[in-house]
């Protein structure tokens, strides 16, 4: 399928994409904050988030999972349940990330749970000066303990999800290979576009990530091509397949990458982890590539 049948009939805007997608080489190293966002529910986000940091904990990164999504599956499915803070404590009460981490079982991943509360997070930062950076503020003096953080964002573009992009040094966007999840990529780039300019200057597009991906559907393929003519490098080489392993791991409250390394979900997710760490330059098991 041509470049302007699917892309163009979602509107998006080709001329807002280049000033935040920088190329060239990847900058210094530090402690990298990625927000996990989509504002499409059931694209496969928060699978990615703690999949992702799984794989870069396995590749000898410290990683920090930060759940802003008062569902809290991100919290559950990297086996943690009983907390007694979390992230809607330090937003809204004023306390800190430092009391509110907890560790998994995976060596170099640790997770700032969420709860239902965080829905009423919404409202209440209304009233909250700097409502847009009170993320950024609390989470800063714990960054220098991790390599990465992930944010995994709620399915909506409201305060939470700002506070994440402006937190953030870049987005990673999951798209699942549909017309409908495609189309709401309008919308994620201008808001990204308007944090950039009023909030954020270096926030960029770390990447997109193919989700959910069928190779026998048609539809997935026509997505697939024209995503990656459109967005080029910018579309990560690896594809994460339908998988029933994944669908089934954070019931264990286990990533899929320690429920069954062995399915293709897994697999799938290692080889993203492996993608981003090249990405930025760094080798598989932490030091500089070559």
């Amino acid at each position: 399928m041509s470049d302007h049948t699917i892309i163009d009939r979602t509107g998006i805007d080709r001329s807002g994409i280049g000033p935040f997608m920088p190329e060239g080489p990847a900058r210094a190293r530090g402690t990298r904050t990625i927000a996990v966002a989509n504002q499409k529910g059931g694209v496969g986000k928060t699978t990615t988030a703690i999949n992702l940091a799984t794989g870069l904990a396995a590749c000898g990164q410290s990683v920090l999972v930060v759940d802003l999504d008062p569902q809290g599956n991100a919290s559950t499915g990297l086996g943690v349940s009983d907390y007694e803070t979390d992230v809607y404590d330090v937003l809204i009460g004023g306390g800190r990330f430092d009391d509110v981490i907890c560790r998994t079982d995976i060596p170099g991943l640790d997770v700032a749970p969420a709860s239902a509360d965080l829905a009423g997070a919404e409202i209440e930062l209304i009233d909250i000066a700097h409502r847009e950076a009170r993320l950024r503020e609390t989470l800063s003096p714990v960054l220098g303990r991790y390599d990465y953080v992930l944010i995994d964002c709620p399915p909506a573009l409201g305060l939470l999800t700002i506070n994440a992009l402006v937190a953030a040094d870049s987005v990673l966007v999951p798209l699942q290979c549909e017309y409908f999840a495609l189309e709401g990529m309008t919308r994620l780039m201008k808001s990204i576009e308007r944090i950039r300019r009023a909030y954020n200057e270096s926030l960029n597009i770390q990447g997109i990530v193919l989700t959910m991906y069928d190779s026998r559907n048609n539809l997935c393929r026509s997505v697939e091509a024209d995503v990656r003519a459109h967005f080029h490098d910018r579309v990560y080489k690896t594809v994460i397949p339908r998988n029933v392993r994944l669908s089934e791991a954070p019931s264990y409250g286990k990533p899929a990458l320690v429920y069954d390394l062995a399915c293709s979900g897994a697999q799938a997710y290692a080889r993203l982890a492996a993608e981003l760490l090249r990405r930025e330059g760094i080798g598989p098991i932490g030091e500089a590539a070559e």
